[in-house]
């Protein structure tokens, strides 16, 4: 094993690159100083025709892209490998699979180079993704990450000291969307397509529950299981019953005629389950600063609606760009670069886990 504290560190710009293979995305990203040079992403399309990410798939896609992707990301940065002073890896969570690969690549890496290993926890890297570019928040901010297996509000002390207190007991809103999107007969991902028909739709045609859970916590099983009966019944009603009253012709029907409405519906509740916890935990910890972050922070009615209450209760309001909401190495990258000051390294006997709390 590498020893992990006795490197000689820089003491002028520190050049890191990022390895990003938590699920469907290989991602390569080099930051010098704390500052984006490049990041590279390769999607995965392999997965549609199954409706869903298939980890063995996801895993191979990874060895096939992730040496392209990381030269190009070096040649976009104008960069070598000898001037890097750290390699940075998503360690946790995702699909093992995935992770294995780029921590595989990372470790070898950093063992051929002689450079330090930086182990970054995906959903810590989702909230820093609020600080690539100039206009950053304050600390202390919170947070509102929102991704396809996470739902969390984050209080950020520091860059390296967060603290989850909020978070989703069951589903996550990312797939509240994609299961709700699977059962209009969206094809996969049908996340950002209820996004796209939703911005046509009336958002107050129809009505879903609001899970009533107390503290900052989120649920989304109830409103998931609502949206089933609610188009099993054809509309006819959002409450729970046990026999269909429509048959597969009326339901299939009902679902075309109003897909647009259905749509905007459904996201309007998600969006406002979302925003209501972060309104109180706003109120509670008496913070302003307020970040959006995660996958989900992509879809334009959540990002509309979370600018809109910020201006009304006189938040300073934060979202990344569109090409840090998704997962991408660049968030690693200034994961990586805060974790660097820290000098907080791992040696090459670090694992990765499909599983891991901050």
């Amino acid at each position: 094993m590498l020893p992990t504290t006795n490197y000689q560190l820089p003491t002028f710009p520190i050049t890191i690159l990022a390895i990003e293979s938590s699920c469907d995305e290989t991602s390569a990203a080099v930051c010098c100083d704390g500052k984006i040079l490049s990041n590279v992403i390769a999607n995965q399309t392999v997965h549609e025709q199954f409706g869903g990410v298939v980890p063995e798939l996801a895993s191979r896609a990874h060895l096939q892209n992730i040496v392209p992707v990381v030269h190009t990301a070096l040649h976009i940065a104008n960069c070598q490998l000898s001037s890097l002073d750290a390699i940075a890896f998503t360690q946790a969570p995702g699909l093992i699979g995935s992770l294995l690969v780029g921590t595989q690549f990372a470790r070898s890496l950093s063992l051929a180079l002689d450079k330090p290993l930086v182990a970054v926890h995906h959903m810590q890297a989702h909230v820093l993704a609020n600080l690539i570019g100039e206009d950053k928040p304050a600390f202390p901010f919170l947070c509102l990450t929102v991704s396809g297996g996470h739902t969390q509000i984050v209080l950020c002390e520091s860059p390296v000291r967060l603290k989850v207190i909020g978070e989703t007991i069951d589903d996550a809103a990312g797939e509240a969307f994609d299961k709700s999107a699977k059962m209009l007969g969206l094809p996969y991902p049908g996340g950002p397509l209820i996004d796209k028909h939703a911005a046509n739709g009336n958002p107050k045609r129809f009505k879903f529950p609001e899970p009533q859970i107390p503290g900052l916590n989120f649920s989304f099983s109830g409103l998931k299981t609502s949206i089933l009966y609610f188009l099993k019944n054809a509309g006819e009603s959002n409450v729970f019953k046990e026999a269909f009253l429509a048959d597969e012709a009326t339901r299939q029907k009902f679902i075309t005629r109003n897909l647009d409405d259905i749509c905007a519906s459904i996201q309007d509740r998600i969006i406002s389950i979302l925003l209501n916890k972060l309104k109180k935990a706003a109120t509670e910890t008496g913070i302003n600063d307020i970040c959006l972050a995660g996958g989900v922070s992509a879809n334009s009615g959540l990002r509309k609606a979370f600018k809109a209450l910020g201006e009304k209760e006189g938040w300073k309001t934060f979202i990344p760009a569109f090409e840090y909401c998704t997962d991408n190495a660049a968030m690693i990258a200034i994961t990586g670069y805060y974790k660097f000051l820290e000098k907080d390294f791992v040696g090459l006997d670090v694992s990765p886990s499909a599983r891991a709390e901050w």
